[in-house]
């Protein structure tokens, strides 16, 4: 079984369908997601429905959470606000019950999957280093824990201590444990534009990072026409 784990896809279809595309040339079976469908970006409603019709196991994002409700966004940043507001308008009712409906953490197979954090999945916490990582490994009851968030892949490795190590190919070893994020699909912030994530192939124990080039120009002119804020688009580009 080869698994694709995506996610902070942000309402960019060019990336999600790249992405889509390449997984199914790599022989991927199954896909999981790790949350933020929406936001920022100017195909909600398209991405909503495509990972929908997936039926594959999906968490709740922070930026699904928004989406999904109609309380103030005032203490948000004002450009993910803006967007937000934005797709709310984009968004059906029914639509927007389905990721409010999303769980905040999930088991599949034999690994757990959340958008955030274990230890308090619904503050939205982010993990940028080892010492953010610590707290999550007593949370974490699974050898493998997939998640999101920072749009920045990473791997962090609990056997003596907690290390971070390359986010490129992870061999799964015995007695020790993983907290790895996947990266974003549809706003990269590592300074690579190009839509991030995983394999992970439970035969040989591998997990592989990917990275997929998009039509990211088609990406941008649907930004600016939407009305969005011109940083939206400017960003993308950047990876930041």
């Amino acid at each position: 079984m080869r698994i694709a784990l995506f996610g902070d896809i942000h309402a960019n279809l060019e990336a999600l369908e790249a992405v889509l595309a390449d997984a199914s040339g790599q022989g991927v079976t199954d896909y999981v997601c790790m949350g933020d469908i929406v936001g920022y970006n100017a195909d909600p409603a398209a991405c909503l429905e495509i990972v929908r019709a997936m039926n594959c196991p999906t968490v709740k994002g922070n930026h699904d959470e928004d989406a999904s409700g109609s309380h103030s966004l005032e203490t948000m940043n004002p450009i993910a606000a803006t967007a937000l507001e934005w797709t709310r308008q984009q968004l059906t009712a029914e639509q927007r019950q389905w990721l409010a409906r999303l769980r905040m953490v999930r088991q599949v197979s034999e690994f757990t999957v959340v958008h955030s954090t274990l230890d308090q999945p619904a503050n939205w916490n982010y993990v940028t280093n080892r010492f953010d990582a610590m707290s999550n490994f007593s949370y974490q009851f699974t050898q493998i824990c997939f998640h999101g968030h920072t749009h920045v892949p990473r791997v962090y490795v609990k056997s003596a201590k907690v290390q971070e190590v390359p986010a490129e190919s992870v061999v799964i070893e015995p007695g020790s444990k993983y907290f790895i994020n996947v990266g974003s699909v549809g706003q990269p912030r590592d300074g690579d534009w190009r839509a991030c994530y995983a394999i992970f192939d439970l035969e040989n124990n591998l997990i592989v990072f990917r990275r997929v080039e998009y039509d990211i120009a088609k990406t941008q002119e649907k930004i600016i026409a939407a009305g969005l804020p011109a940083m939206l688009a400017e960003r993308i580009l950047e990876g930041r």
